[in-house]
């Protein structure tokens, strides 16, 4: 358990320092810069190509935690991806953070510890049955394909919406094939990965995510589609450890009552994070900042 708490908090660093690279080696090409030329000068930049070794160790460091550790317990924890990222800005580029936005910080810090040492996830089992994945891929699947729908019409604010829950419920879905594909690693070696269903079922889910997030990025307000792509994903998770997996949670009523309580505290921590906190790299204080990219 441990050591999956310490993987799980070094692949949040590591995407932090993903976004933090690959944004500052976007905003220092020349102007005008774009497309194919754009493509050739980021490959050519060194804070880039750290960036792009950041990404990648965020995959592999996830799939280390999940491998040590339950789902409903590693997901939860990637939320402090905002965290690092702010403690980045203030001591990498030096940039003014409000007081209100430490503020926010220090509440999805402390409300997300209450949460994981209350509900205390454990147990599970090491791969789903064949019915459990059936109904599972039906029931999430068809929900994400649903909102995606609904986010295609309607006012900006509501494609926003669906859109950024669909894309939190595929990188928690992500987050469950990446599971799978590593205890078959693991178990079975890399053919067996290979030739089985989860890995691609991953890489399916993670370019499905990304195209879901960029467009609810795209179509609305930050500050609703932040919140829930950082709040849908670890929601999502934790049902699917419960229904998937097995894992369980103390069976306390107060403990259950208390982690419920924390995590609507995380949740509104998040949605005060992502309005208070700067949007640009810029030293001075600004607007909301961008989300980080999900694993």
């Amino acid at each position: 358990m441990i050591v999956a708490v310490v993987l799980a908090l070094a692949a949040a660093l590591a995407n932090a320092v993903n976004l933090m690279t690959q944004h500052l080696a976007s905003v220092s090409a020349p102007p005008g810069t774009s497309g194919v030329r754009l493509a050739r000068y980021l490959i050519r930049s060194p804070m880039w190509l750290l960036g792009a070794a950041a990404g990648a160790g965020t995959y592999i460091l996830q799939a280390g935690a999940l491998h040590n550790g339950p789902l409903s317990l590693v997901q939860p924890l990637l939320i402090t991806e905002m965290i690092f990222v702010m403690v980045l800005r203030r001591v990498w580029i030096h940039q003014y953070v409000r007081p209100a936005a430490w503020a926010s910080v220090l509440t999805v810090a402390g409300a997300l510890a209450v949460f994981l040492a209350a509900a205390e996830p454990t147990g599970g089992q090491p791969a789903p049955e064949a019915s459990e994945w059936l109904t599972a891929g039906v029931v999430i699947g068809g929900i994400i394909a649903g909102l995606t729908l609904l986010g295609l019409h309607g006012s900006p604010i509501r494609r926003a919406g669906v859109l950024a829950a669909a894309a939190g419920m595929t990188w928690a879905m992500e987050a469950v094939f990446l599971k799978t594909a590593t205890e078959t690693l693991s178990v079975s070696g890399p053919v067996a990965m290979f030739t089985g269903w989860p890995v691609y079922a991953f890489a399916a889910a993670t370019v499905t995510g990304t195209i879901l997030q960029q467009a609810a990025l795209h179509v609305g307000p930050l500050s609703l589609s932040q919140p829930l792509l950082a709040i849908v994903d670890p929601l999502t998770a934790i049902a699917l450890s419960i229904w998937l997996f097995g894992e369980h949670f103390s069976g306390s009523p107060a403990d259950t009552a208390i982690a419920i309580v924390a995590f609507a505290v995380m949740a509104v921590g998040v949605t005060a994070l992502t309005r208070t906190a700067p949007q640009t790299l810029s030293p001075d204080e600004g607007p909301p900042f961008p989300p980080p990219a999900q694993p």
